[in-house]
């Protein structure tokens, strides 16, 4: 689609939320009581004038976006078969919290995007969270109900032309969108992102982050390394010493022109589609999945490389990948390009090599060769692996501290966290709505929450190396 169309989509699109959202407070008296009926605790919470606070219904807790609390939250599946019109499933009051309501009370959270629901094998449950309970759906027939509070979208389906129009005053806009603006540009520009009232997205600004959804724990990074004899020899042997595997090629952070470079003064084998000269040992390692999982034959294979050329498909804050973490959880030094932020979150001051640190590929070349050649100056960058080498307190308090986990059962995974965190917002929203349309002279409506370009952001894309200038006019798109 033509930039100039785009823009064009973008602003027709944002005109319809901002007016939406402009209309909210006008249109408060037009939602239906039918909200209001609640269980007694809830009601006595209203009379105390506590409606409109952080805080719901026995809950002394209070949080704000992108600071959440440790517990965790509870899913139950009560509801197969449910019809909205008429909810005639038994009430079910879930462990999480102290919420009395029963299923036909709860606000509705709709998602959009139909391949990605987190209930399986249903379409429909009650999810009962932190302070709050709701219930979630992806059966579009819901969409216009006055329950209906939040649509969350999947960026990578996201289309403009697809979502839920003309846009409702009584429902916010939820994003998850875990990928680099690679997979929707749409959304890195601020017309798109606007769009959104609640994000989860790579960046720490994000009112959800997942930046470190690719570290599943501290113990990821203290896997023990291959020893260093053991690589030397496969060097011996004939391995060259660093390893670039990718097949998805020509991406914005243009890394194959880099790689193209620096191979004309190291030797880099590589084994992916892009800038091929190598073949895998085994057939079935040519499978991108296998490349993309934790399969222990090719983490065997891959281990015995020294470098790792860790090159990600953008270059945006906080947005790394598992091209970052596995060379470290290896015992790898990893040859980093991609979030300019990446320092803020690295195990301690040594631990990886930045490529633009250094003012050409000739340089880095040097730099991996002199660290190839001595022993102890390579073993300093996997000091992060003794005990106690981990001394970056932000990274330590940020896996402590995030309510979702990676393969961990006993957290909630991060699209349950999400609609978690949407629900009690919603819950809040629609409290201190009902508390300003009661007592408009006492209470304020509620601000809208609206997403800015920190929440998915990413700076203007550039040539891997060299200029645009110096492209060749073919090669500048």
């Amino acid at each position: 689609m033509p930039w100039q169309q785009l823009q064009s989509l973008l602003a027709l699109v944002l005109l319809v939320t901002v007016v939406g959202q402009e209309q909210k407070a006008a249109s408060l008296e037009e939602i239906s009581e039918e909200e209001s009926t609640t269980k007694e605790d809830w009601e006595q919470w209203i009379a105390d004038g506590r409606e409109g606070s952080m805080e719901l219904p026995g809950q002394e807790t209070v949080f704000a976006p992108g600071h959440w609390d440790t517990a965790a939250f509870h899913t139950t599946n009560v509801l197969s078969g449910l019809e909205f019109g008429a909810i005639s499933v038994p009430s079910y009051r879930g462990p999480g919290n102290s919420d009395l309501r029963s299923n036909r009370e709860l606000p509705i959270l709709l998602w959009w995007s139909e391949n990605l629901f987190p209930h399986f094998p249903g379409d429909t449950e009650r999810i009962d969270c932190l302070h709050s309970s709701c219930l979630v759906t992806k059966n579009k027939k819901v969409k216009t109900q006055k329950r209906t509070k939040s649509v969350i979208f999947y960026g990578t389906d996201f289309r403009a032309y697809e979502a839920p129009l003309p846009r409702l005053p009584h429902q916010t806009w939820a994003l998850f969108h875990e990928e680099s603006p690679m997979n929707n540009y749409a959304l890195s520009h601020l017309p798109g992102i606007m769009l959104f009232n609640y994000t989860a997205t790579f960046r720490r600004e994000s009112d959800y982050p997942l930046s470190l959804q690719w570290l599943p724990s501290i113990s990821y990074l203290q896997n023990p390394a291959v020893p260093l004899a053991d690589k030397n020899r496969w060097r011996r042997d004939g391995y060259a010493p660093v390893l670039y595997m990718q097949s998805h090629c020509d991406v914005p952070s243009d890394r194959d022109r880099y790689v193209q470079e620096l191979m004309k003064y190291i030797q880099v084998d590589s084994y992916g589609k892009c800038l091929n000269n190598q073949k895998l040992p085994h057939k079935r390692l040519e499978d991108t999945s296998t490349a993309t999982t934790e399969d222990s034959e090719f983490l065997a294979f891959v281990s015995r490389y020294k470098f790792h050329l860790a090159m990600e498909n953008a270059i945006c804050p906080d947005y790394m990948t598992e091209k970052l973490w596995r060379p470290m959880h290896l015992g790898a030094i990893p040859i980093y390009r991609g979030s300019p932020s990446v320092r803020d979150w690295m195990p301690n001051n040594i631990s990886i090599i930045v490529v633009d640190d250094f003012v050409s590929p000739k340089v880095l070349a040097e730099f991996i060769e002199s660290l190839d050649r001595d022993d102890a100056a390579y073993l300093k960058y996997l000091e992060y692996k003794k005990p106690g080498g981990i001394t970056n307190q932000f990274l330590l308090d940020s896996l402590e501290q995030r309510e979702w986990g990676v393969n961990d059962m006993s957290r909630p995974n991060y699209l349950n966290g999400f609609e978690c965190f949407v629900c009690d917002w919603e819950n809040r929203r629609v409290a201190a709505e009902r508390t300003h349309r009661r007592s408009p002279e006492k209470a304020s409506s509620p601000e809208p929450h609206i997403a800015n370009n920190n929440h998915m952001g990413c700076p203007m894309p550039v040539p891997g190396f060299g200029n645009v200038e110096e492209l060749p006019e073919n090669d500048r798109s």
